[in-house]
């Protein structure tokens, strides 16, 4: 596994690594996809679960027959931390889109919080919104959101194992959530403003572990170019 206290071996790309890759904002999982085929060369690479693009965070890599694994990678159990920002709403439930609605959180108090995440906390089940990379006839759902286009999604259930206050400085509420694959932490957000009764978006949000594999351990995918990029055989 290539983190960034790996130190500069050998690798066989073709036969297969994995790599712990911190994201940056504003970028996708397919930006990274791309930039470690071209540094190592290798054609056969892939992720194991998507991250947003307003989104940080761990994004597990794997390259040549280490790709038979990802479905391992992805069952994992995930943990996020960011911020819940309570009195607006955005149709994208992040930071991606326009606030489409601003709405008083004056009566909003740490208890009602409190009370409201335990509705969360469990087994529950849960409407992947429009605007995701999910498919319908060939086409991710986001391309049809950003035309104004909304069709309807199946729920899945989903499972929250933990769903901690870290901190609140209204309107901006802190947390720590640990979840089953398959989990909209944005939807999290949205529903959590509904509950509330006063609307909320995602302003923050940073995937720190996927299973046992954890955000410090790994390197950005400009320190995986300077570090690979120097290495002019691979085995």
């Amino acid at each position: 596994m290539i983190t960034k206290n790996t130190a500069n071996n050998i690798f066989d790309f073709e036969e297969g690594e994995v790599i712990l890759i911190d994201k940056k904002i504003r970028k996708t999982s397919f930006d990274i996809v791309y930039k470690i085929r071209k540094t190592t060369g290798v054609k056969k690479v892939g992720h194991a679960g998507t991250l947003d693009p307003m989104a940080t965070g761990l994004v597990i890599v794997c390259t040549g027959k280490k790709t038979k694994e990802i479905n391992q990678f992805q069952n994992f159990d995930k943990t996020y931390e960011g911020v819940i920002t309570i009195g607006k709403t955005t149709p994208s439930f992040d930071l991606e889109t326009e606030y489409d609605s601003v709405c008083d959180f004056s009566f909003v108090t740490e208890d009602l919080i409190m009370q409201t995440k335990e509705k969360f906390v469990g087994v529950i089940t849960q409407t992947p919104p429009m605007f995701s990379a999910i498919k319908n006839n060939g086409k991710p759902l986001y391309e049809l959101a950003r035309r104004g286009i909304e069709i309807e999604r199946k729920e899945r259930e989903i499972e929250i194992y933990n769903f901690e206050i870290t901190k609140i400085e209204l309107p901006d509420i802190y947390f720590q959530i640990n979840c089953s694959k398959g989990t909209y932490i944005r939807v999290i957000a949205n529903e959590f403003g509904k509950a509330l009764g006063c609307g909320a978006h995602l302003s923050v949000l940073r995937r720190i572990k996927i299973g046992n594999y954890s955000v410090d351990d790994a390197l950005t995918i400009d320190e995986f170019r300077e570090q690979f990029s120097q290495v002019s055989n691979f085995a």
